[in-house]
């Protein structure tokens, strides 16, 4: 990282060919015979090469997004504040060269760019104001805050050079580039759908099939959903008559489960630090997984400057090969500003019986554990390139062998809210294919959620928008989950009483993210039979 921070990214024309060769040379050596590499890694490294030249060649994203350079220009000096493994001096000087690659972007663009999304320019142009204000009022505040010195040879003219930069790169999406802007073409279509979904999957998995799957899946979940939820209603209502229709008995039932919800984001704070504290203690007494040594978690509500972010929540985890590896689960939050109502609605998709089971998904043995022990695997690859599908597969998979073991065992709410996680997973694969292939808008996508899938609305609202900017990677929930689920079926059957439950969870987090069918021949060759 180091040496690294030293560099910016060049989105020069050049250098972006220059890119492309290497990537395209990657992909050669790898089809060689007898490539000196181990399979699996040449794998990954074929899948992200393959990436690559789509992103700069197929999708030209240089030519039509002001985003990939906006973004850049605005993180410049940001990065540099926040590596604190530099000393100050390297900072100061460090900042001469962000202000040199700042105007360098800034010209890319301008030569680059040829027609843009209009959503695209505005998020684009919001990003360059700020920087320029930043730039203009509040960096040298912030200077003499770090107590950084403008030491750095040219300091002020390169500084000058940047915003005029900027301002020649407003000046020409504002013209040239807002006089070509479109509309938003955020809808695939079926054909470039299954070439992505070829790309993301390293299969030959079709749009038609996973969308065959996932409606498989919405209606076996939905029986299970409507077998507890009558195991609940009885136990806790045995004098009540129970509904005649099952999805009457399901709301029934999830009605009582979002009762038991947080107060507020203190309450909801202190009751996830108690349930990662039982999580590693379920764990520990099940021999479910062997633990990290050194715990680098913190636990934090989710700041309101994160925007819509906030109101989902997300792990953030530190980079491959930082030296202070702190992962921090930003939980959701909402201001306490807002009517009460919507808080409490709020906080009713988040209730208690949720956060049982999610605690698994995103902390024990989900994703802050499986990239804590994966960051010790000798394979460097496989940091810097997983294989996205392993990533939520895994956490969804977790969710169910811990609640096999007995997680909340007698608890039918918790057994419910793991099933309606299940049933959204499917909803994202299923939902994900009909905007894109079959032209579904965002009311039939709102109506299908909450009324087939059953979704709380604050997740059914959310959806549409990473449907359109992240489709492939909502079907990896579904995907990842049931291709670990079948692995673990299949090596139950292939060990019969020698199956050793802890020494398949390790196995999958010490290998890293990689392909969920290379497992098969790794546990063959660990567990002959």
């Amino acid at each position: 990282m180091r040496p690294s921070v030293f560099h910016y990214e060049d989105r020069s024309e050049a250098t972006i060919l220059k890119w492309l060769r290497f990537n395209e040379n990657i992909l050669l050596e790898l089809f060689k015979p007898n490539t000196n590499i181990d399979p699996i890694d040449g794998r990954l490294l074929r899948v992200q090469a393959q990436l690559e030249v789509d992103k700069w060649r197929t999708l030209a994203e240089h030519t039509n997004s002001l985003r990939l350079y906006s973004g850049l220009i605005s993180n410049a000096l940001p990065s540099i504040f926040k590596a604190d493994y530099l000393l100050t001096d390297e900072k100061a000087n460090l900042l001469c060269q962000r202000f040199v690659a700042i105007e360098q972007l800034a010209i890319a663009a301008r030569e680059n760019l040829k027609k843009v999304s209009n959503g695209n320019l505005e998020i684009g142009l919001e990003d360059l104001s700020k920087t320029k204000d930043y730039l203009q009022k509040n960096l040298s505040e912030d200077l003499n805050t770090k107590a950084i010195l403008k030491v750095c040879k040219n300091y002020d003219s390169n500084l000058a050079k940047a915003l005029k930069s900027i301002e020649s790169l407003q000046e020409y999406t504002t013209t040239t580039l807002q006089e070509n802007a479109h509309s938003e073409a955020s809808i695939l279509g079926q054909q470039e759908y299954d070439r992505r979904l070829k790309l993301y999957t390293d299969s030959e998995l079709t749009s038609i099939k996973i969308a065959e799957m996932a409606l498989n899946e919405i209606q076996t979940v939905k029986s299970l959903m409507a077998e507890i939820s009558k195991r609940y209603v009885t136990e806790a209502y045995p004098n009540k008559t129970l509904p005649k229709s099952d999805l009457e008995i399901i709301y029934w039932a999830l009605a009582d489960m979002e009762k038991d919800a947080p107060l507020n984001s203190e309450d909801y704070l202190q009751f996830w630090q108690q349930l990662a504290e039982d999580a590693v203690t379920f764990i520990e007494e099940k021999d479910i997984a062997t633990l990290p040594k050194n715990e680098t978690l913190r636990i934090q509500t989710a700041p309101e400057s994160a925007g819509p972010a906030a109101r989902i929540g997300w792990v953030a985890s530190a980079p491959p090969f930082d030296p202070n590896p702190m992962t921090t689960l930003n939980l959701p939050s909402i201001p306490e500003t807002l009517p009460q109502q919507e808080q409490i609605d709020f906080w009713a998709s988040f209730n208690k019986p949720f956060n049982r089971m999610i605690v698994i998904h995103e902390l024990f043995p989900g994703h802050y554990m499986q990239l804590k022990i994966s960051r010790e695997t000798p394979h460097p690859i496989r940091m810097l390139f997983p294989f996205g599908i392993y990533i939520e597969g895994w956490a969804t998979f977790t969710e169910k062998v811990l609640l096999d073991a007995g997680w909340e065992a007698g608890d039918h709410l918790t057994l419910l809210a793991h099933l309606r996680k299940r049933l959204e997973n499917a909803n994202r694969s299923y939902t994900s294919v009909q905007v894109h292939c079959n032209g579904w808008n965002q009311e039939q996508v709102m109506k299908f959620s909450t009324e087939t899938s059953l979704l709380a609305p604050q997740f059914a609202k959310s959806l549409w928008g990473r449907i359109e900017n992240s489709p492939m990677q909502l079907t990896s929930y579904y995907l990842g989950g049931a291709q670990f689920t079948e692995l673990l079926e299949n090596e139950k059957e292939r060990l019969g009483g020698e199956f050793d439950l802890k020494l398949f969870m390790d196995t999958v987090m010490k290998a890293g993210p990689i392909p969920i069918n290379e497992f098969y021949t790794i546990f063959k060759n660990t567990n002959p039979n």
